[in-house]
């Protein structure tokens, strides 16, 4: 049954992924790319850049998108309740048990031992990520586009839509007259 495997993919990616929508991200790419085969790597790739362009949280754009294109609106529906229930029944408990333990140390070690795992999960769906321009621009013009994407969001503090933005005007350009 499809539309179980959507629920079903949406919720342990969003069940697991501690942080939101930076460190559930991989969670999703798992489930959507190499599981069950809905998106390809530069479908799912395509679609984060422009989820990231767009104002709202990403989790919730990427399962409206993901769940519309394999079930239609139903699974759109899905997608959703499965990417936030979750988040919302975890935000309840969560906060009321650090509430009420919030001077512990083993609380404090939890939150802070955890952050190197998201850290490494977003190095890995960089990597798998980067595939799809290093074989199709080359890794010069990949590091350079990174490089300024750093600049600019870091140094220059512009907001990562525009950056994703001048990318999608820049990547247009070099298509139509480069290659």
């Amino acid at each position: 049954m499809e539309w179980l495997d959507l629920i079903i993919g949406f919720f342990i990616a969003n069940l697991l992924g501690y942080g939101g929508g930076p460190s559930s991200i991989p969670l999703m790419y798992t489930e959507i790319v190499p599981h069950y085969h809905w998106l390809s790597n530069s479908e799912f790739s395509n679609m984060l850049a422009l989820g990231n362009a767009l104002p709202g949280p990403i989790a919730t754009k990427v399962a409206a998108y993901v769940g519309f294109e394999i079930y239609g609106w139903v699974g759109a529906i899905l997608a959703l309740l499965a990417t936030v229930l979750p988040s919302a029944a975890a935000l309840i408990a969560m906060i009321r048990l650090l509430q009420k333990y919030r001077q512990s140390s083993v609380v404090k070690g939890m939150t802070l031992l955890v952050q190197p795992v998201i850290a490494i999960m977003m190095v890995i769906l960089t990597w798998q990520m980067s595939k799809g321009p290093l074989a199709s621009i080359g890794i010069w013009q990949t590091l350079i586009i990174a490089a300024i994407s750093f600049w600019a969001m870091e140094r220059r503090k512009i907001h990562p839509a525009l950056v994703i933005l001048a990318a999608f005007i820049y990547g247009g350009f070099i298509l139509r007259y480069w290659v």
